[in-house]
């Protein structure tokens, strides 16, 4: 056992203590999690340093008021329904279209091609409100926001949700990224604990690399059975500058940034992470101890987020 964790050191693989005692708690102030973790409070972030984000249509924060969801989102035949406080993806409803009966009934067509009805809706979003999807447990608020449309790019690689992509900063600098691609495991969403995809992106030009699924090497999608290595995702150098732009607003060290690429907007921020995972090894076949080292290293040689991309993609 002693010798599988050397291997793990000699290849520069961050393990979860250490993740946790060398960059996280050093470099992630405490006071400043309710940024990331509060989705609500991350979107008016960002519209101080002119990030751009899925808009909001609204937010539900009592249980009186979610009667108020149908006329939230009568404009918008699509939309998304999160806690403002979730992770792992969970507490999320992707609505892809409405349907009004004769009746006068609403029924939502989710992504995934299941339907809803206005009272399950509601239901779901009175857990939310109740703290079941929470990190902390606690009572929660409901966020009504823009379903995004797919990127062409991703159109045939994706099993029907959005794909996301998962930058890790640290000090500024992007060090490592993976793709996060749907599959029909994981009901059309970029969550790898539910069964997605996980792509490795070559940080200096966007390039797909290696793909996991449940922690298993993979070199088709198993949905869309297309190949995913040797594609390059576009934006990649805005993508980048995005993501290390997010430690400027954020104020935090070591943080995952995850970026969605909409076929009109182009790319948006979706969230941020103060305690990012660590499947994003797996993904690159590569550990992050390596580059987390170099950025030290540098860590004073650049000013501003285009300066830190430059000089991280300089040093690989």
């Amino acid at each position: 056992m002693i010798s599988i964790f050397k291997q793990f050191e000699r290849e520069g693989i961050l393990g979860i203590n250490r993740r946790i005692g060398e960059f996280i708690l050093p470099n992630n102030p405490r006071e400043y999690y309710p940024l990331v973790d509060d989705k609500w409070k991350t979107a008016e972030l960002t519209r101080q340093f002119h990030v751009p984000m899925p808009k909001h249509y609204g937010v539900i924060d009592t249980f009186g008021g979610i009667q108020k969801t149908k006329e939230l989102v009568t404009a918008h035949p699509g939309f998304v329904v999160k806690p403002a406080n979730g992770g792992m993806g969970n507490g999320i409803l992707v609505i892809s279209h409405s349907e009004t009966l004769e009746n006068g009934k609403v029924l939502f067509h989710k992504s995934d091609g299941k339907v809803v009805s206005e009272k399950e809706l509601n239901h779901h979003i009175s857990g939310i409100l109740s703290g079941l999807y929470s990190l902390d447990g606690n009572s929660d608020t409901c966020i009504l926001q823009e379903r995004l449309e797919c990127h062409p790019f991703f159109q045939e690689i994706s099993f029907r949700g959005i794909p996301d992509i998962r930058v890790i900063v640290y000090l500024g600098y992007p060090v490592m990224a993976m793709l996060r691609l749907p599959t029909k495991e994981s009901g059309g969403r970029a969550n790898l604990h539910q069964g997605a995809l996980g792509v490795g992106v070559d940080l200096k030009n966007g390039t797909l690399t290696h793909s996991v699924c449940n922690d298993k090497l993979i070199h088709v999608h198993p949905d869309t059975k297309q190949t995913l290595q040797g594609r390059v995702i576009p934006n990649w150098f805005e993508i980048l500058e995005m993501s290390s732009r997010c430690y400027d607003m954020s104020g935090l060290g070591y943080l995952g940034v995850d970026i969605v690429l909409d076929e009109s907007r182009g790319p948006l921020l979706l969230e941020m992470n103060a305690r990012p995972g660590l499947g994003i090894q797996i993904a690159n076949r590569m550990g992050l101890l390596g580059r987390l080292k170099r950025v030290e290293n540098i860590r004073n040689s650049a000013d501003g987020p285009k300066d830190r991309v430059h000089r991280m993609l300089n040093e690989l």
